[in-house]
């Protein structure tokens, strides 16, 4: 567990470094072809200032664009208690609770350490699901937290943000540089669409270096904490039958997820970084019979 945990910290360091990279190359090329090569560090410093602000305002920013709240105790006195007791199991202190009013049965934990950790569980959920199942499911998540995953997450979040404005700002100087679109240089068009297309490949590819096997992990960790493997299989069985798909689903944010928030047939599916919901189960109650 903790070289786990050693192992997401240094991965925080190399997603960043691949990231200053992928702007640098991009920050070249654009300053290339308008042959003003000073470009290339004012985009380095831009993006690195603008993924800082959005690293430390990621939090906000992820349950604000799903529409949670954040609640106290006399909201949901069940959550909350859930949450609070198993934090004092794991050692952690009391994560921020809010609720997301979404009928799919999910649930997200965000933040950059355990310090400003926030733990968040839809409506959909906490109807559907029993103590033991919802026990299962925000273990699931302080799993996250005890893990730093959360610390990688949000920086995904942010490096996908800048991403996606650098992609913005090309696009629309292709479309706006010039009085006229056929004084456009046909380079630049293409650089611009070019970056329409690898913006969101990118982003996925970020996402996906978090890796599948942090959610693998969080199931055993949660387990671990509640020993009852068998109460988060069936939450899993609950949210197969029933769907994960929420109706604000964002794909910058569907990685916090416990489970994929985004609709098939979504072309940031063909890079889920959450594994099949079959594959949990089986490898919960594998577990269980261990335990």
């Amino acid at each position: 567990m903790y070289s786990n945990i050693a192992a997401n910290k240094r991965k925080t360091v190399l997603i960043f470094a691949f990231f200053l990279g992928f702007v640098g190359a991009l920050g070249w090329l654009f300053s290339a072809y308008l042959g003003e090569p000073l470009i290339t560090p004012y985009v380095l410093v831009g993006a690195s200032i603008y993924a800082l602000l959005a690293y430390f305002t990621g939090a906000r920013m992820a349950v604000a664009v799903n529409g949670a709240k954040q609640i106290q105790k006399k909201d949901n006195p069940r959550l909350y208690r859930i949450v609070e007791n198993l934090a004092i199991t794991e050692g952690l202190p009391t994560p921020k609770v809010y609720i997301m009013d979404d009928p799919a049965l999910n649930a997200f934990a965000t933040g950059r350490n355990p310090k400003t950790a926030i733990v968040c569980a839809t409506t959909g959920i906490l109807d559907t699901l029993n103590d033991n199942e919802l026990e299962g499911v925000m273990a699931h998540e302080l799993g996250h937290v005890k893990n730093y995953d959360i610390r990688v997450s949000m920086l995904a979040f942010a490096l996908v943000s800048v991403v996606s404005l650098m992609a913005d700002i090309i696009l629309h100087f292709t479309w706006f540089s010039g009085d006229d679109k056929e004084d456009t240089n046909p380079i630049v068009l293409i650089l611009g669409l070019a970056a329409m297309i690898i913006a969101p490949i990118a982003a996925s590819m970020i996402q996906l270096a978090i890796s599948r096997r942090r959610e693998y992990l969080a199931d055993a960790t949660g387990a671990l904490t509640t020993r009852n493997p068998e109460g988060l299989a069936a939450a899993l069985e609950k949210i197969a039958n029933k769907g994960s798909v929420t109706a604000r689903a964002n794909s910058s944010t569907a990685h916090l997820f416990f489970a994929n928030p985004l609709r098939k047939g979504s072309v940031s599916n063909l890079f889920s970084t959450h594994p099949p919901i079959e594959e949990r189960i089986k490898a919960l109650r594998d577990m269980g019979d261990n335990l």
